[in-house]
């Protein structure tokens, strides 16, 4: 089945796109020393300090709808390549703050910027990032995302 076909469900042309992004994501960002998943962090850690924040693990795993294990496994990993430091929360100790380095926050502007580029090409068939298809597309998407999902849909109509 084509990723255009008329017959392709909507659930495969999601996993395709998200697939085909991921992919490309990775492959872009990797000359920069990052994977798609530690690009999905540094880039919510570099929003969130331009928000004035300086999220704990637990923090920036709600924030990008990842395991709270996993930002744990990501920040050591980014931490040991000198990029993202971790500390105490002097005010919880069990929580841990992350934020970027002076290197870190230079390797996420590039990586933001070569990011952006991919999404220019990705929205260029819906009008590019400033149209209003894609604005009507993001929309949507956001409300796909909020839309709670039971794993077990049986357990619901019983």
């Amino acid at each position: 089945m084509s990723s255009t076909s008329g017959d392709a469900t909507p659930g495969y042309l999601v996993w395709r796109l998200s697939t085909k992004w991921r992919v490309a994501v990775d492959r872009a960002v990797a000359p920069l020393g990052l994977t798609h998943a530690q690009y999905a962090l540094v880039a919510s850690l570099q929003g969130m300090r331009r928000a004035g924040l300086r999220p704990s693990q637990r923090q920036l795993a709600d924030h990008t709808g990842l395991e709270p294990l996993y930002v744990s496994k990501l920040a050591r990993a980014l931490e040991t390549t000198g990029l993202l430091e971790r500390t105490r929360d002097p005010q919880d100790p069990r929580a841990v703050r992350l934020a970027l380095t002076e290197e870190g926050s230079e390797v996420t502007r590039r990586a933001i910027k070569v990011v952006q580029g991919l999404l220019q090409q990705l929205l260029e068939p819906l009008g590019g990032l400033d149209s209003e298809r894609t604005r009507d597309f993001t929309r949507d998407l956001a409300l796909l995302l909020d839309t709670p999902l039971n794993a077990d849909p049986e357990k619901e109509r019983s």
